[in-house]
């Protein structure tokens, strides 16, 4: 995996990747270079099995303050409309590739979480947020639409249509404690234990097997579309029938008999 980002710092802790954006003088807002960080590592992980689990978070006073205005994460001059398509077209490919990995995602949220940001923790798997969280879909406050990177895709699937449409319509700041009563995060957390509490919620993850955690992640991203409950049953039972075949299927059985934690070797 490459390890040389110039604004992501990446902490392995065996299967774990605690991923960090790192600009917080600027609140690690969304600048060129972090972009094309965050679409690097996530594209690393579409053949890395190593990493089960991410954990995504901010350094600083912020999870992620949205795209840098001030920066190249907006393009100018001759060849704007095409300059500005391709990184269009690369934060969108991001919000793929986060839902394509096979490793779930915890997104740690603390601070300001806006535009870009907020719909980096809308792509992740599950969210947990300190109380000082605050998110909003900031596309709309900058004369552009509320649906941007994802946020019309997954805002309703998470807390319904009609609260996404007055946030993702007016660019309103959601407020932890609103966040947990919608169902948009799963818990709130002291911001000086979400680190503590991720690697918890990852180590839960971790007691699954290796292909049942990865499988678990392609089912749902699939199903949450699927068009009929036939579907749906379809994907699940093509993915226990091939499960039940695996040795780890084995090894969890007996473990769960013998009341001890699962010694699993990804076969």
């Amino acid at each position: 995996m490459k390890q040389n980002y110039e604004f992501l710092s990446i902490e392995q802790r065996g299967d774990i990747d605690i991923v960090s954006l790192n600009r917080p003088d600027a609140l690690n807002s969304l600048n060129k270079q972090l972009f094309s960080d965050l679409y690097d590592y996530f594209l690393s992980l579409q053949s890395n099995y190593h990493t089960r689990i991410v954990l995504l978070r901010g350094e600083g006073r912020a999870f992620c303050a949205g795209a840098d205005l001030d920066s190249s994460a907006f393009a100018s001059g001759e060849g704007r409309e095409s300059q500005q398509y391709e990184v269009q077209r690369q934060a969108s490919a991001l919000i793929k590739l986060m839902r394509s990995c096979s490793q779930p995602i915890i997104a740690l949220c603390h601070g300001p979480i806006c535009g870009g940001g907020f719909s980096l923790v809308l792509a992740a798997d599950v969210r947990l947020a300190a109380p000082c969280t605050k998110m909003n879909a900031a596309y709309i406050k900058v004369g552009l639409s509320g649906t941007d990177m994802g946020s019309g895709y997954f805002l309703p699937r998470i807390i319904g249509f009609s609260n996404a449409a007055m946030y993702l319509y007016t660019g309103r700041f959601i407020t932890a404690e609103r966040a947990l009563a919608m169902g948009l995060v799963s818990e709130l957390v002291e911001k000086d234990k979400l680190l503590e509490q991720g690697l918890l919620l990852a180590d839960d993850m971790l007691q699954a097997s290796p292909l049942g955690l990865r499988l678990t992640k392609e089912a749902l991203t699939a199903t949450v579309d699927s068009p009929s409950l036939d579907a749906a049953v379809a994907i699940e039972d093509r993915q226990q029938n091939l499960l039940m075949g695996t040795a780890d299927h084995q090894e969890a059985v007996t473990a769960f008999k013998e009341k001890r934690r699962p010694n699993y070797k990804n076969t």
